[in-house]
Order: C-alpha cells, then structure tokens, then sequence
C-alpha cells in the first residue's frame, strides 16, 4: 500500500491505515483458504461476496483481530467502506499486468534464506504506467524482513554474507519504509543504497520529518550536479559547512587599510549546480565535503580485465571447437580411406576399419550428448531469469 500512498495529510493517513487493516485480514484469509490473489481482489470488489467466505475462512485462524477487521470493514456502512476500498483497489492493480499476475500464482515461494546462502542477485523491475509498484515493494519489504529475521539468529546478530538493497527511483517504484530501515539494517549486515532524482522527491513521498530522519540516519550521501531547485541547492550548501576566508581592506594608493575574516560557504549553491559531468559531491560523516569523479563501471580496470578474460575464455573455446572439427574430418577421411583398403584386402584392413568405424560413432554420440546438456543449462539459465527482462532497478 505504500506504492500508492496518496498523501501525508491527516485523513489520508487514516484511510491508509484503514485499508491495511483490511487487505491484512483479506490476506490472511486468502492465505487459509489457499485462495490466490485474484480471489482477494474479487472480494474488494465485492464485498458481498467476501461477506460469505471470508469469515469462514477467518474462523480457522487462532488471532481473533483479523476476524474483527474483516467483519467492521464487511458490515460498516457503505460511504465508509467505499473509502476503505478506494485505498485499498490501487495496491491491486497490478493483478492486470499479465507478468505480474503470473508472479503471485500459487508455488513454492521465494526462500530468503537460500538467495543469501547462494549469494544471488535478484532484479525487480517496475513502471509508474504498469502499475507493478506495489508488487515490486512488496517484495522488497519481505526480502528485507526475512533477512533481519535471519540475521537475528546468526553472530552479532549480522548477516553473513551481508545482503545489499540497491533502490533506484525508490520514490516513484519502491517507496519501502526508508525511516526505520535506514536506523536498523545497517546493524543487521543490510547495506542499502538510494538513489532519488531530488530532495524535493524524497520530501514529497515520504513527507518533511520522515525524509529528514532517512538524510539523518545516511552515513554517506553523492550530489550530482544538475539541479535547478534553490532549496535543495541551499540545504545542500548547509550541510557543506563554512570555512573563513580572509579579507583585505585597501585604501585608494594601495596601502592596506584592515584585515579581517568571513564566513563562507565552502561550497555555494552555484557551485552544486554547475558540478561538471561525472563529478559529484561526497558528504560523509567525520570528513569534510569531497568532490570525487564518479566512473562509469565498464571503464574500471577490474572490469575491462573480466571483459578480457571473457573474451579469452571465448576465443580459447573456439578453436577448441575447431580443432575438435577439424579431428573429426580427420577420422571420417581415415574411416573412407580404411573403408576402401577393407574392401579389396579385407584380410589385413577389416579389423582396422571396423575400430575405426565405431571409434568414431563412439565421439559423435558423446559430442551430441555434450550439445545437448549445454542446451539444458542454457535453458536452466534462462528460466532462473525474468522473463520479461524487466530490469532497470539494478546498476
């Protein structure tokens, strides 16, 4: 629900917290039953319907106060249930998105605890106009969770190995709860990584007081040049800090007349907009402001030196299939040749013929089974990966 948040005002809060109350009970529901998602839509929309099998379903449950929830948003009346449901639709309207539809279909789950022993990559992808945002924080929100949970358990309470969250347009795709990760994930082995469009982004989603407790609980922040919004280039300007600067004060012949010291911006407003290309602003607890060069992750020598050795591994692999061609004609021209010896001297040459022959269909059938288990693994590959593609989230 809070992809689709529409607002901090005091009654959109109300009717926010309300919808959760209620998707909460219609989930659980759904969950007892063994229903699917298409099911607690169904019930939203009607909820005449769910007044049938709802509370059955509810009455399974050993925690009474999804029972209440259900049955005060099912038997209340209809204005307020209209505002109820009004909240609540948004979050489900992802559930028209084929893709994503088919991710909620009933199966084994995701196991947390498994992509962190693995040490695997999982990318979510979303769009405003596709309406995913709620599915793709979602996800988010358990990954997050099943992963403190799993730290609590381990020593020191930290996750090993650590999980790295990289939000990208969190604001607009994945609005997680930022306030409260950011002041508790960092000591659990969660390392996260936001990257937003503005200030003024992060105070129109999350509201003045949670955005400033999310900058307060940031051990490191990168400003990229760019902006244009006077506000966001004064805090930016604050947080820099001042520094002195000596002036000298001189008369009409030249002579001094006074010195004294200011204070000054070390970085003015000015200065942040106008950051050329691939610089930015780095400001860390403990250390003054840095402006460092941000390089694009193809351009790093690690990474242009895998790229080589990729393509090694490739070209090595190449003229192994080659050579491997290449032996193969080899022993079908020795297995024609031996072929027509055999035929006018079978006494000497049959026996080195007939070797030959089933030496060689010996290979072809284990070059066959070869192609056809990299075949499987390519497939296997491609099915551990999305589908869609989807990915703009990741960097």
């Amino acid at each position: 629900l809070a992809a689709v948040a529409s607002g901090t005002s005091g009654d959109r809060e109300f009717w926010d917290g309300q919808a959760r109350r209620v998707l909460a009970a219609l989930l659980h529901a759904a969950a007892l039953g063994h229903k699917r998602m298409a099911d607690v839509l169904g019930w939203v929309a009607e909820p005449d319907m769910a007044g049938r099998e709802v509370p059955a379903l509810l009455r399974r449950s050993g925690v009474a106060a999804f029972e209440q929830d259900a049955m005060q948003f099912l038997t209340t009346n209809e204005r307020t249930r209209s505002s109820i449901t009004s909240s609540v639709m948004p979050a489900l309207g992802w559930l028209s998105h084929p893709a994503a539809a088919a991710a909620a279909e009933p199966g084994d789950g995701f196991d947390v605890a498994r992509l962190l022993d693995g040490r695997a990559t999982v990318f979510l992808l979303g769009a405003e106009e596709a309406q995913t945002a709620p599915l793709v924080c979602a996800l988010t929100g358990h990954i997050a969770r099943e992963a403190r949970r799993l730290a609590t358990g381990q020593p020191a309470g930290r996750l090993d190995p650590p999980l790295g969250l990289f939000l990208d347009e969190a604001a607009l795709i994945s609005p997680v709860p930022l306030e409260s990760w950011t002041a508790d994930m960092g000591g659990r082995g969660v390392t996260i990584l936001c990257a937003f469009q503005s200030r003024a982004q992060l105070l129109a989603r999350w509201g003045e007081h949670k955005a400033a407790t999310i900058l307060n609980n940031t051990a490191a922040v990168m400003v990229f040049g760019g902006t244009r919004d006077k506000a966001d280039l004064e805090f930016w300007s604050t947080l820099a800090g001042e520094r002195d600067e000596r002036v000298v004060t001189t008369d009409l012949h030249g002579r001094v007349a006074s010195r004294s010291v200011r204070k000054v911006p070390v970085l003015a407003p000015a200065q942040f907009a106008n950051l050329p290309a691939g610089r930015v602003v780095v400001i860390r607890r403990g250390i003054a402001p840095v402006i460092g060069r941000a390089r694009m992750a193809w351009r790093r020598r690690d990474v242009r030196g895998f790229e080589r050795s990729v393509r090694r591994v490739d070209v090595r692999a190449a003229w192994a299939f080659r050579w491997a061609e290449l032996r193969m004609w080899c022993d079908d021209l020795a297995q024609l040749g031996l072929a027509a010896l055999a035929k006018r001297w079978p006494d000497r040459f049959r026996e080195r013929f007939e070797r030959r022959r089933d030496a060689n269909a010996m290979f072809r059938e284990l070059a066959i089974i070869h192609d056809q288990a990299d075949q499987s693994d390519e497939a296997g590959h491609t099915r551990a990966l999305p589908a869609s593609g989807d990915e703009e989230a990741g960097r």
